[in-house]
């Protein structure tokens, strides 16, 4: 099923913690994916990421989460599974088979660590055994190339090249975090040979759902924009019953019986 709905432009949408992904799906999403950032957020910790690289969320930590998230809901969930929790091909095989034992139906793996891309060799071996660690199971396999998020950032062509080379070496789906305009989006799609998934919310954008789907982008994926809204709108209320005393905020809540309705359905 999830493997299907990448044909049609899929709309993911990311949660970091089981009543998160209840609301997603109950919204009527086809599938949802985890995010690492809000789940280490939603820990009181950051978030890795470039060119700081610091995985302060354990493997343990991780999949503590990602099993709630996928006992919590029917549809397929994406996990991601940040640059598979060590250099070696055999970590990030065991970080697939691990993501199998929890219940996803796809993952990302990413190509950098310490702020800096992996030997292009080594990042291919990489996905070349998280393929192998897939086997029969009907895994959607992401693989992610950061270099336009590097500082200095490295050229489309080079992420063209790795993310066709990840294809080559068993990746279902590419992944290249870091354009926001729609033509460069476009030649991704006409340059790389396989299913792009697009992520929204990275930074300002005027990107639409309508337009990713136009010029033929299989998967739009939100990373942590939900969840840092989220947290967004907890400072803005902490802040004007501080400031003000009122709680205007409390307008825009789901009422309890809702809620109690909801995530006693899905129990």
């Amino acid at each position: 099923m999830f493997r299907h709905l990448h044909r049609d432009g899929l709309l993911m949408p990311n949660a970091w913690d089981a009543g998160s992904a209840i609301v997603l799906a109950e919204a009527g999403f086809a599938a949802i994916a985890t995010t690492s950032a809000g789940i280490a957020f939603s820990l009181g910790k950051p978030d890795h990421g470039i060119p700081q690289h610091a995985t302060a969320v354990s493997r343990a930590e991780m999949f503590d989460r990602i099993r709630q998230i996928t006992a919590a809901v029917d549809v397929p969930v994406n996990g991601d599974l940040e640059a598979g929790y060590g250099d070696a091909p055999e970590a990030v095989a065991d970080t697939i088979r691990l993501a199998l034992d929890a219940g996803l139906a796809g993952g990302n793996i990413e190509d950098f660590t310490d702020g800096a891309l992996y030997d292009e060799g080594l990042a291919v071996e990489r996905i070349a055994a998280a393929r192998e660690a897939v086997g029969r199971h009907d895994f959607v396999l992401t693989a992610r190339t950061d270099g336009l998020l590097l500082h200095p950032p490295g050229t489309l062509a080079d992420s063209i090249r790795r993310a066709n080379r990840y294809r080559e070496a068993g990746a279902d789906c590419l992944y290249v975090p870091g354009v926001n305009d729609l033509d460069t989006v476009a030649t991704l799609v006409r340059e790389i040979d396989g299913p792009l998934n697009v992520v929204m919310g990275l930074g300002a954008t005027s990107l639409t759902v309508a337009a990713l789907r136009s010029v033929g982008v299989a998967r739009i994926s939100l990373g942590g924009s939900i969840a840092r809204a989220a947290l967004g709108f907890v400072r803005e209320s902490a802040r004007e019953l501080r400031d003000s005393g009122t709680i205007t905020f409390a307008d825009r809540q789901i009422p309890q019986t809702e809620l109690n309705e909801l995530f006693a359905r899905r129990t």
